[in-house]
């Protein structure tokens, strides 16, 4: 069986986790560049968790700039099999109103600029992404709320868009139209990554504002996202926090196949791969590749 450990990704406000003990950080070396930050290791209760801040501590890197497949990579070096993803977001329902914290299961990508896959040209593979998010990390993640106190919406869709300038008027209505739940910048390509490295994918999408196309709101702002962001954060670090205490010793098989996703993802012929990918693609797909 494979130890469970936990990682988690902190979005826009959440640069550390509080609560966090026997900190070690770990600049881990990726084929695929340079991680965001380094990696913050340590546990909660008897739960190995590992951190990562999205964005760099400071905040140094745009949502375009972000090199999702050195973080994804860094995390499966790590041993991590399970991410939850800490993020802020806009939202089109009025019921899902800043400060809520909403367990979105589906996701739509608008990015255009970003590298969304580890294979490519010479590794060419296909993963099965119906449902993006790991039904039982989910689940684990309610039930953490429940026992907390902590209001959380289930189930939505997050819209990804490119960034880093907030929707404009058409585009806000657009999205609301199309019954949309959340909008935000960041969890793709990073969950579609998590997916073709075999790691179970969740989200907490943490709603800061009503993007623009609410009448009696003004424009999204930075001060007003930030502020919300940072009250958002100790009530983030709390839940994370129980859903680590709560955590099992061993990884769990996902419903939704994350834990096996290459199992005959891989088209390419071995005689026909590149070698140079294939190394890249050392940890994670060496379960399928013989690495």
């Amino acid at each position: 069986m494979t130890a469970a450990i936990l990682g988690v990704i902190g979005g826009s406000g959440v640069y550390d986790l509080p609560g966090l003990e026997d900190v070690r950080e770990e600049a881990i070396t990726s084929p695929w560049g340079e991680p965001s930050d380094a990696l913050r290791i340590g546990r909660i209760g008897e739960t190995t968790v590992v951190f990562l801040a999205r964005h760099g501590r400071g905040h140094r890197l745009s949502p375009s700039g972000i090199n999702y497949r050195a973080n994804i990579d860094a995390m499966k070096r790590a041993g991590v099999t399970d991410i939850v993803s800490l993020s802020a977001c806009g939202s089109f329902r009025n019921e899902l109103h800043p400060g809520l914290f909403v367990l979105v299961d589906q996701f739509i990508d608008r990015t255009v600029a970003r590298e969304t896959s580890f294979f490519g040209n010479g590794c060419v593979a296909h993963v099965p992404f119906a449902h993006p998010v790991g039904p039982l990390l989910q689940k684990r993640i309610a039930a953490a709320a429940e026992a907390e106190g902590i209001t959380v919406h289930k189930g939505g869709t997050y819209v990804c868009m490119e960034g880093p300038q907030f929707s404009s008027l058409a585009e806000s209505k657009s999205y609301k139209a199309a019954n949309y739940d959340v909008i935000g910048m960041t969890n793709l390509p990073e969950a579609k990554l998590a997916r073709e490295a075999e790691i179970t994918y969740a989200t907490i999408a943490m709603v800061t504002d009503f993007d623009c196309w609410h009448p009696n709101h003004d424009s999204v702002d930075v001060a007003s996202v930030i502020a919300v962001a940072r009250a958002n954060a100790a009530r983030a670090a709390q839940l994370v926090a129980r859903v680590a205490r709560d955590f099992p010793a061993e990884r769990e098989d996902c419903p939704a196949g994350s834990h096996r996703a290459l199992d005959g993802a891989i088209m390419t012929a071995p005689s026909h791969r590149d070698p140079e990918l294939v190394a890249k693609l050392d940890a994670v797909a060496g379960r399928v590749l013989g690495g």
